[in-house]
């Protein structure tokens, strides 16, 4: 009885359905993905095969062939890229505004400042309207300045009080003596030892050059660093990272899990793995732009930005209303030194009374903008730090930003791709930068050999956050060659359309009073003979 009641029992056993095997289990929802992704259905298998022609995702049952997980790993780190260049352009763009927020407040401060000279210095007379040119000159030197042009703003301020001596001097004296050019030169030479307008162009050089050193300076910081977003997001994906990336995205695809999204800690090595050179811009990019917070902190200490530019024709006014004041004396001194003018009438030059009048000196406590305009700049500096802040983690980020897109939730990391199977991912999270990865579980990378392009990026923050540093001490800097080792294309402070190279003379004078002036020229020249002595020396030491 016991042999016919176990034949039928294996009889059951073998008439009971067993486990669906590999070549049962349909890829058409692979089929279906994998055309939607714009690849043909060439080669693509209707039902699982065997798994150990893979080399990017585990072994085992699987939907896709040695073509497809090749197509697929070339897919995932183009779209990965394209998630990088995403975020880098959304930064950029953050710049920019930023940029184009301060150049158009700063250039409205000093087209004000410029229309308001009429206003302020018409009380003057001849001494205002025989020389309108000059001030004009000022301004537009200072805006050149700004844009980027390589003047040297010490030298200009001290060359426009030269001018601004000579043209005052000559206008106060009387009609029947004559004043040669050599003359006036000499007159033109005792501004810094006599000091006719007293302390006001120390004062005021002081702080323009303060004030313009770091308005350029902060809008050079802006330029490089989107700069540097731009090259550092355009870095390809390396061998490594795009079979990880693989592994990570479309892997579960050809296992048959395309619904179950990767781990987060799973996700965070395989991206702090690929983004680890670019990770190491952290500590130069926090620098930059907590330097550029400072810069913009600068801006409203006393006497703030808006104060140094609104005051300017005051300061001129001051300055000149000073020097009539105190002519006679001056003029004293200017005849001991350079001697009488050789003319008739050599005496102490007499003003017309209209302009000897003694009206109250308008100084620049009593011309300082309205409150709307401390207003402004109040905003403008909250607005420019909180947005600066919030870029500062940039770099260490955008593991996390990706990842946002890529990884299951918080509440699903128990059910969640692991890079093998539906489960919890059991390694530990990776540190930022490169030196971190050395053991990274996800991606195979040679710590002694970093990203040059990103090293380059590197150094130019480094230099721009020097350069901001010197523009906080109110060290002039000449941007438009600090722009060819920073962006490595001479492109400098372009705005709206313009790009100053050349060294533009500081002030355009008619050809009929085109005299070589100031000391910046003597200076050109000498530079001019002493630089190929070296060369000679070195030539006859051979």
């Amino acid at each position: 009885m016991r042999v016919p009641v176990l034949l039928c029992a294996l009889a059951c056993l073998s008439a009971a359905p067993g486990p669906v095997t590999a070549a049962d289990r349909s890829c058409t929802d692979l089929r279906q993905f994998y055309t939607g992704k714009g690849f043909t259905l060439a080669g693509v298998p209707q039902t699982e095969i065997s798994g150990e022609h893979l080399r990017m995702c585990p072994q085992g049952p699987t939907c896709c062939t040695s073509t497809m997980e090749e197509s697929l790993a070339g897919l995932t780190a183009r779209e990965t890229e394209g998630l990088i260049r995403e975020a880098g352009r959304s930064l950029q763009a953050a710049f920019n505004a930023l940029h184009r927020s301060f150049d158009t407040y700063f250039t409205e401060l000093h087209s004000h400042s410029e229309r308001s000279l009429q206003e302020a210095l018409s009380p003057l007379g001849p001494l205002y309207s025989q020389n309108t040119r000059l001030y004009a000159d000022l301004y537009t030197d200072l805006r050149q300045y700004y844009r980027g042009s390589a003047l040297n703003l010490d030298e200009t301020l001290t060359e426009f009080w030269s001018r601004l001596l000579e043209r005052t001097f000559k206008t106060s004296a009387p009609a029947d003596v004559s004043l040669s050019e050599d003359y006036l030169e000499c007159v033109a030479k005792q501004q810094e030892t006599l000091r006719p307008f007293g302390d006001v162009p120390r004062d005021m050089k002081a702080k323009v050059i303060r004030a313009f050193v770091t308005a350029r300076s902060f809008v050079q910081g802006l330029i490089v660093s989107g700069e540097v977003v731009r090259k550092v997001s355009q870095v390809s994906l390396s061998p490594d990272c795009t079979k990880a990336l693989m592994k990570l995205v479309y892997c579960p695809h050809c296992r048959g899990m395309a619904s179950v999204k990767p781990c987060s800690n799973y996700c965070s090595n395989v991206m702090k793995g690929c983004l680890a050179n670019q990770a190491d811009l952290d500590p130069e990019w926090q620098n930059l732009i907590d330097t550029m917070i400072q810069v913009v902190a600068s801006f409203s200490t006393e006497p703030s930005l808006d104060v140094v530019l609104s005051s300017i024709p005051a300061r001129i006014y001051e300055a000149v209303h000073y020097q009539q004041e105190n002519v006679d004396a001056f003029t004293a001194k200017v005849y001991q030194t350079c001697g009488h003018p050789g003319e008739p009438g050599t005496g102490s030059p007499a003003l017309h009374e209209q302009q000897r009048r003694k009206s109250g000196s308008l100084t620049a406590s009593e011309y300082k903008p309205s409150p709307t305009a401390g207003l402004r700049l109040e905003m403008q500096v909250s607005d420019l730090s909180s947005k600066l802040r919030e870029m500062r983690q940039y770099w260490v980020q955008l593991p996390v930003a990706i990842c946002s897109k890529l990884a299951a939730g918080g509440a699903a990391q128990e059910k969640c791709w692991n890079g093998i199977t539906k489960a919890r991912y059991l390694p530990e999270v990776m540190g930022d930068g490169l030196a971190n990865q050395i053991n990274n579980p996800e991606v195979e990378l040679d710590i002694t050999k970093p990203d040059m392009t990103i090293r380059q990026q590197i150094m130019q923050l480094k230099i721009m956050s020097n350069r901001l540093k010197n523009a906080l001490d109110g060290n002039d800097v000449d941007f438009q060659d600090a722009s060819d080792d920073i962006s490595g294309s001479g492109s400098g402070m372009c705005v709206g359309g313009q790009c100053p190279h050349n060294r533009p003379g500081l002030y355009a004078y008619s050809p009929d009073n085109n005299r070589v002036r100031g000391a910046a020229a003597s200076r050109a020249r000498l530079c001019g003979l002493l630089l190929p002595l070296p060369l000679v020396f070195l030539l006859l030491q051979r």
